[in-house]
Order: C-alpha cells, then structure tokens, then sequence
C-alpha cells in the first residue's frame, strides 16, 4: 500500500467501525448488507469531507460504484454492454443528452427529419450530431474530451457502435438504439434509467450505481436492484460472480459479496 493511502484507508475503517461480513452463499445478499455498506460509505465520505473541505467530495454528482469481479471471463461472444434497470436515474432533469445518427448513406438518417421527430414526441435529446460531423470535427484527443464533457449520456444508431470506441474514446459509453424501430422515445427512457454494464475481456469491472447526492435509501435500492439485474445477464449467474464490492471514487471497497469457488 502507498504511503499516501494509508491515511484514507485508516479514515474509512474508523468511520465505518467494522466493514460488512462478506456473504458466503450464493443467494440474494441482504438489502442489510448493502445498507450497512452505504452507510459507512457516506459516514467516511461526511468525515473526510469535514477533515479536509475537499472540493470534490461536496460534488452532487460524485457516484457510487459496484465492482464486480467474475471468476471466468466472458467468452468474446459473450462480451456485451447491458442496460441494467434501476429505480433511482443517474440522471436529473438538466442532464444533456447527445444522439449520434448514421448519415454515411442517402438513406440514412437526416439530422433535420430527427430533431423534428425528437420535438414532434418530446423525446429527452439536448442535441443531435452526425457521424461524418464526428468524425471530421473531433480528431483530436482535446476535442473528443470536450465533447465528453458536454454531456452526460450518449446516444447512437447501433450500426455505428463499433466505430465510436475510436471517434468518442473510453470515457463515455454510448447506448445502442435501434433507430429503424419508431419507439425511440420508449428506448431513450429505458436508457436513462439505466446504468451500463461493460463486459469485456477482464475479470474485472466497475459500474456506476447511484450518486452521493440520493437519499440513503435510494442508494440503497439501486445498489440491489443493480446487483439483481447484473446476476441475470453474466455468464452462468450466480455462479460466475467472485465478489462484489460498494466504493465512492476515492475510498475504500467495502465487500458485500464473496464466493471463492465457482460453478
């Protein structure tokens, strides 16, 4: 462990007393557990915040992440983003949305038709932005970032999803519409909804869950309901899950699950 870790490390085992026992089954965990988690969690994140009046850790959107960790990993077929439902959005009313449209064929997509669609059914898009557009006004690793920043969820027709990982870059994630269908409206609001679950050719990986800013309880509902929804679409279930643990960006994994032996 780093020297500069071990302060923040020591902070959160005080704060939380004794971290919750990891379970040992392979059943639902306790909404207790979680509980118990989040609010060691926030008690340190109140602590630390007191200690030290860090400026980002008085953020409203700093985040809550579940690790998760898979004793296999996904088979290539298998690796998959997933739109894991939950009861508390990530989202706020003033968050911006960006939908990228396919416009590389005439009878794709025209940015005109799609605002007008986007208008005519009050469908939760800041703006619309063009794959050639993407592609000729964001080459730069600055102008991507930029874009990134801007706003807070992407969108796109999933027949260019295999190209944005280089256009858009990592930071952000786009969530796959299938925009020949005309319930875009329906998809976009599942979506926003939603966190991502990223499966891809690690063991590993992080998935947001709520923000800091939520009630107690909120958090604690969309932790379970994220654990639910990610045990029904990883390979094997249950019996693929290693562990899972609850953090905020700077502190502490706290476990909450733990089977060593797999299926």
């Amino acid at each position: 462990m780093l020297a500069e870790e071990k302060p923040l490390t020591l902070r959160l085992m005080a704060v939380a007393n004794q971290a919750p026992a990891p379970s040992t089954t392979s059943g639902k965990i306790s909404p207790k557990t979680v509980e118990q988690a989040v609010r060691s969690l926030l008690r340190w994140r109140k602590s630390k915040s007191e200690d030290e009046k860090s400026k980002s850790l008085n953020q409203e959107d700093e985040f809550c992440y579940l690790v998760l960790s898979l004793h296999k990993i996904p088979h290539k077929d298998r690796a998959d983003t997933y739109k894991i439902l939950l009861p508390h959005s990530l989202l706020s009313e003033f968050s911006q949305l960006c939908l990228i449209i396919d416009d590389r064929h005439k009878k794709g997509l025209n940015k005109e038709e799609t605002q007008k669609k986007i208008k005519s059914e009050n469908i939760r898009v800041s703006n619309v932005l063009k794959l050639s557009k993407l592609k000729s006004d964001y080459r730069s690793t600055v102008a991507k970032r930029e874009l990134c920043d801007s706003y807070d969820m992407f969108f796109a027709d999933k027949r260019v999803i295999p190209q944005l990982s280089s256009l858009l870059g990592k930071k952000k994630i786009p969530v796959a519409l299938d925009l020949k269908n005309k319930n875009w409206k329906e998809q976009i609001e599942k979506a926003c909804s939603s966190t991502l679950l990223c499966l891809r050719t690690g063991t590993c990986c992080v998935v947001r869950v709520a923000k800091v800013s939520m009630e107690r309880d909120e958090i604690v509902e969309n932790v379970v309901a994220a654990i639910n929804g990610i045990a029904e679409v990883v390979p094997s279930k249950w019996g693929n899950i290693r562990s899972l643990h609850l953090k905020l960006l700077e502190s502490l994994a706290l476990p909450i699950y733990q089977n060593s032996t797999s299926n």
